[in-house]
């Protein structure tokens, strides 16, 4: 069963759900959605055809923006998750170019244009381990053109103990302020989306391709200081320069929550 076997209603309401539990951890999530947009159109404003690429990019939430600020550009959604690239094809179609691939593997860009005019990911690139990362931000140092940016929005720590432990009590404070601490959860979403009948085939493939903990899900659940690589702000900034990047900094902030930004 392939995402052509998706219904656009069961679509459209597992993309509801999506939304409304991803806000749980991310309170302003539009806004983040809408600042990387802004970035992403300022930087590739003077270019004709532009290519956009969101890296580890889940059911397209943020890839489907993109395409609607931008009509004119090429927008690639990439991601290794089967279930959520099929629901991001079942629920936005073919706008999107949707891309199957491992950030994290050597081989990612094989079906990409060799020129990147911006990048951009959202609570994704965590989950990739520090060389990992290191090597992904090179190679869009190589590929990126002049004047290009990439644009990460996700949760990203400090180096001082006492700026995190504040960091994560604002968060928190503005998740109670948005009304948002009482949405599904992302485990209760996993388990339901993974039950229902039409995902059948999806969930299988997701099962024979992560026999493991699940490290491409795009946007996803955050809760304590630091996940997967743990990166700083700091740590990600040294990357960013070493890899090529002309500049890099913090563009918005929310406590803990940065849309980080580096121009090539």
């Amino acid at each position: 069963m392939g995402a052509e076997t998706l219904s656009r209603e069961t679509a459209a309401a597992w993309m509801r759900r999506w939304d409304a539990q991803q806000e749980r951890y991310v309170a302003d999530r539009e806004e983040r959605f809408a600042v990387l947009c802004d970035v992403v159109e300022l930087a590739v404003r003077e270019v004709a055809e532009p290519v956009v690429l969101d890296l580890g990019c889940g059911p397209g939430s943020l890839a489907a923006r993109l395409r609607e600020r931008l009509p004119h550009a090429a927008v690639y959604g990439i991601d290794s998750d089967p279930l959520l690239l099929g629901l991001a094809r079942a629920h936005y179609g073919d706008a999107v170019t949707w891309v199957d691939a491992d950030l994290g593997g050597a081989a990612w860009t094989d079906s990409l244009p060799e020129t990147v005019h911006a990048a951009v990911s959202t609570t994704a690139l965590h989950w990739l381990a520090t060389e990992e990362l290191a090597a992904l931000y090179r190679t869009l140092g190589a590929r990126t053109a002049p004047g290009g940016v990439l644009a990460n929005g996700d949760h990203l720590g400090f180096a001082d103990r006492r700026m995190n432990e504040l960091a994560l009590a604002i968060r928190d404070r503005r998740a109670t302020r948005a009304g948002v601490q009482d949405n599904e959860e992302w485990l209760p979403w996993w388990d339901a989306v993974l039950a229902e009948p039409e995902f059948a085939g999806l969930a299988l493939a997701r099962a024979t391709r992560k026999s493991t903990v699940d490290t491409s899900a795009h946007d996803s659940h955050q809760q304590n200081t630091h996940h997967g690589n743990g990166l700083t702000v700091e740590d990600h900034l040294g990357l960013l320069q070493a890899a090529g990047f002309t500049s890099a900094a913090p563009m918005w902030q929310s406590g803990d929550d940065h849309v980080l930004v580096a121009v090539r």
